[in-house]
């Protein structure tokens, strides 16, 4: 049974208040129509795309939340962060991030999310990376996205924290790293 715009649009906005991380083409799949009705109802509802809505409401939870780099500095948009525990960034890869040759991502694109996300996790002002073990499991393509989880592993007391960080897409394994950071505060 087809729903009435009014309706739809109304479960609409009810669904994306309540998951402001689902794309349209999930949208599209739920409320069986086009892509473009979704877009459509989201222009005429002033509803923002999804990498506003990611960026919002990314801006909001953890502006006062991360401490060792700002924001805007971190690649991919984190959508949580426990400090000195484990943090999660997505990153879309788009075509200023591919060679044109083949659409694969470049690599330090996937490493500086990874990168950045271990810098974050760190509950100091100063965190830099002292050593880095990565590997690349495969190639990332235009248009996929990509989801690091980053999970504190060690703190020692010597002010070294070790974090392990693991890049999927589509829940398949692309990039994983252990980060030895450096930091201020001895433990």
């Amino acid at each position: 049974m087809r729903r009435s715009k009014k309706e739809r649009q109304q479960l609409l906005t009810s669904t994306i208040k309540e998951n402001p991380f689902i794309t349209d083409e999930e949208l599209a799949e739920k409320f069986q129509v086009s892509v473009q009705t979704i877009r459509l109802d989201r222009l005429e509802l002033s509803i923002p795309e999804l990498r506003e809505r990611i960026k919002t409401v990314a801006e909001k939870r953890f502006e006062d939340e991360v401490r060792s780099l700002p924001l805007e500095e971190i690649i991919g948009e984190i959508i949580h962060i426990e400090l000195d525990q484990n943090a999660i960034s997505i990153f879309d890869v788009k075509k200023e991030h591919v060679f044109k040759r083949n659409n694969i991502a470049r690599g330090h694109h996937v490493f500086a999310q990874a990168n950045s996300l271990a810098v974050a996790v760190i509950n100091d002002e100063l965190a830099l990376t002292a050593k880095a073990n990565i590997q690349f499991i495969r190639s990332v393509n235009l248009n996929e996205r990509v989801i690091a989880k980053a999970k504190v592993a060690k703190i020692e007391n010597s002010g070294r924290t070790f974090v392990e960080v693991n890049s999927f897409v589509n829940n398949e394994l692309v990039f994983t790293g252990e980060f030895e950071m450096y930091r201020s505060k001895n433990y």
